[in-house]
């Protein structure tokens, strides 16, 4: 019965991890703008690359934390995209990106609305994020 309880309560703290962070869909950026166009969302895609530093300090440091991941679902459907790859190259030139990490704020029709460059702090990544939305200082 212990042990029962135990991996119950183990699942729930991965859920509960698991939720408290961005959610980053893996499908194309044709798929995430149908998904944000059904949500009335803007589309958000992180362009990373896996050799990195700044771009995994804004996965472990930004991303990972429950009040941006909030924010980003009340705003847009997010995509990754490593720019090693080639729909994150195609991406990345398209937009005209040089260097990484880069999010993109798209409306659903792909058309910028605004970018977010380097490895910022969650506040600042808040306060570059709420700008482009139109909501600056909104109280959460």
């Amino acid at each position: 019965m212990k042990k029962t309880i135990l991996l119950l309560l183990f699942a729930l703290g991965c859920l509960a991890t698991a939720e408290a962070q961005v959610r980053f869909r893996d499908v194309s950026a044709d798929a995430l703008r149908r998904k944000a166009a059904a949500a009335d969302k803007l589309v958000f895609i992180d362009l990373y690359a896996t050799w990195c530093g700044p771009c995994k300090k804004m996965e472990r440091e930004v991303f990972s934390r429950p009040d941006i991941a909030a924010l980003m679902e009340r705003y847009a459907v997010a995509g990754k995209f490593d720019i090693d790859k080639p729909a994150g190259r195609s991406l990345a030139r398209s937009y005209g990106v040089r260097a990484v990490p880069t999010c993109l704020i798209l409306d659903t029709e792909g058309r910028l609305r605004g970018t977010i460059s380097g490895a910022l702090s969650p506040a600042a990544f808040e306060a570059a994020l709420l700008r482009i939305v139109g909501q600056p200082g909104e109280e959460r």
